[in-house]
């Protein structure tokens, strides 16, 4: 008997999931969106709203309100309305990605926060909120029409307000999330070419680049997608472009690439699940417990040493969530072993049961820290962590609530 198929397990999962949203509903924006959470829960209202998170907190209220927990689908239409009239440039196609009382507070347009974007309205559409369809279908022609780049089978990452000029920058980050945006999108419209697309991405990252650099999944890029493996050397601990190869993409890249396995049916190449096990186990063999305690460290340079060794919150919950992935995959024990491993860890060092939510970040040593992340701005990796071990790999979280598929 292991955990994923033990119904007191899966009701540890619910409670905890409803803790998190009860813990979110305080970043409700009075001028709109999502605020910033601190370490207690307390919005921060001075500092400017981030799109990114409004998008999140957005996803993860329209599955609160498919879940039946109320009050989360007026949360849900609280975000809604911050994309359809406050991040919205009204002038030019696309969203900007921080606006404060005097409006946004950078002009360019990036591909991170569209992609959530798409997310969020593919999430709300499949939750029946209103005007969540119409803005899924306007987020997805602004990724494909401007983002995305047919000669590489990839998204750009940065143009800009106008969509004029385009960043020479490209990065994986942003990819990833563009995937996991539009195997939603293709779940809530019904329209699987978007899965062409998604299997375009995924095979050139995860299938060309992971082999090639022993699954170390390079990062940056230049405009031709040559990787730039020195990118940020001095700046090893950014949010968003850290240096080196970093621990939890490897795993989220695995567990889409899951997805991705069971979207596609019997159409799905053989080397999905092949290079999901093997993301997942150099994961575990350059990551997890490397420097003398438990946890995942945040990155590694291009040999497997660790550069930043903070452990990150949703780099845990990505894991939990691949190894039950994987498990769904195969029924293969060792991955149940792992996920229970990992739920421990969560609720020995990273669960807050005093102020709410998740730790976002610890030190090598385990306790709380701040050199990536301050705060507890959202709950997107925890929550969904809390749902993917209670659903099939197909279809997305937001389009198997809908169709009733929870167990």
């Amino acid at each position: 008997m292991h955990w994923l198929s033990t119904p007191a397990h899966g009701r540890w999962l619910e409670a905890e999931g409803d803790r998190l949203l009860a813990f979110s509903r305080a970043a409700r924006h009075p001028a709109g969106g999502f605020a910033w959470l601190d370490e207690v829960g307390r919005p921060e209202l001075d500092r400017p709203v981030e799109l990114w998170i409004t998008c999140r907190m957005t996803h993860v209220f329209a599955l609160g309100h498919l879940l039946g927990r109320p009050g989360s689908g007026a949360l849900a239409g609280h975000g809604l309305q911050a994309l359809q009239v406050r991040f919205r440039d009204s002038q030019n196609p696309g969203w900007y990605a921080a606006v404060d009382a005097q409006g946004p507070t950078t002009r360019s347009k990036t591909a991170y926060p569209h992609a959530f974007v798409v997310l969020a309205a593919a999430s709300a559409t499949c939750a029946g909120l209103p005007g969540g369809r119409d803005l899924l279908d306007e987020a997805l022609d602004v990724l494909l029409t401007h983002f995305w780049d047919e000669e590489h089978a990839m998204v750009v990452e940065e143009w800009d307000e106008t969509f004029t000029t385009l960043d020479p920058y490209r990065g994986v980050n942003a990819n990833m999330h563009c995937v996991e945006a539009l195997l939603a999108a293709a779940d809530a419209t019904g329209d699987r070419r978007l899965l062409d697309r998604v299997l375009q991405i995924v095979t050139r990252v995860v299938h060309d680049l992971g082999p090639a650099h022993s699954w170390r999944l390079p990062e940056h890029f230049d405009e031709a997608w040559n990787p730039l493996l020195a990118f940020n050397h001095d700046s090893p601990a950014d949010p968003f472009r850290p240096y080196g190869a970093t621990i939890g993409h490897w795993l989220e890249w695995a567990r889409l690439a899951l997805h991705l396995r069971a979207a596609l049916g019997e159409d799905a190449p053989s080397w999905l699940l092949d290079d999901a096990v093997s993301l997942f186990e150099a994961s575990i063999r350059e990551g997890w417990a490397v420097d003398g305690a438990d946890g995942f460290v945040y990155t590694v340079d291009w040999d497997g040493k660790p550069v930043v060794r903070e452990r990150m919150h949703w780099v845990a919950a990505e894991a939990t969530a691949t190894a039950a992935a994987l498990f769904a995959a195969t029924g293969d024990p060792a991955y149940a072993a792992w996920y229970a491993t990992w739920w421990d860890h969560l609720a020995e060092v990273f669960i807050d049961q005093a102020q709410g939510s998740w730790h976002h970040e610890l030190d090598a040593q385990n306790r709380p820290s701040a050199v990536v992340w301050a705060g507890k701005p959202d709950t997107y990796h925890a929550f969904q962590a809390t749902l993917i071990p209670r659903l099939p790999l197909s279809p997305t979280l937001a389009a198997a609530l809908r169709d009733g598929l929870l167990s």
